[in-house]
């Protein structure tokens, strides 16, 4: 039988313009890491989390810059997290502004932050850790 296991990466398309900006989010803001990514006929990057490639940027958009394209039903990627306080420093740190919120009736605490792009991230974290952690 056919069975999911879960998400294995997200890709990000933008314009060769916007790569520098979101190469540096990613690593600055998430703490993903550059890794291998297969010879493309286009610029990109693919960002590594615990051995996976789980973030893709891909800069095969032709258009130039603008706002941020709508992306359908898609409202976010959510990434399961730990460190609830080091995630708050780390973006703190980075000045990206972020939405703190519990799950109600679940043991889920979230932040919610959005790229440059605009694209929606959710950082879904143990409850227990919101609990114990300063701010929280």
């Amino acid at each position: 039988d056919m069975r999911l296991h879960g998400i294995d990466h997200f890709t990000i398309r933008c314009h060769p313009d916007e790569l520098p900006m979101l190469l540096a989010f990613y690593t600055a803001a998430l703490g993903l890491t550059p890794g291998p990514r297969p010879s493309f006929d286009f610029a990109g990057h693919w960002l590594y989390a615990d051995g996976r490639a789980l973030v893709h940027l891909a800069a095969n958009d032709p258009s130039p810059p603008a706002l941020p394209a709508a992306t359908g039903r898609l409202d976010h990627v959510s990434l399961r997290t730990s460190g609830l306080v080091q995630a708050r420093e780390r973006l703190d740190r980075c000045g990206v502004p972020y939405q703190e919120l519990p799950v109600p009736g679940m043991p889920l605490h979230q932040l919610f932050l959005r790229d440059p792009t605009g694209f929606k991230i959710e950082l879904t974290f143990d409850a227990a850790e919101a609990s114990t952690a300063p701010g929280g």
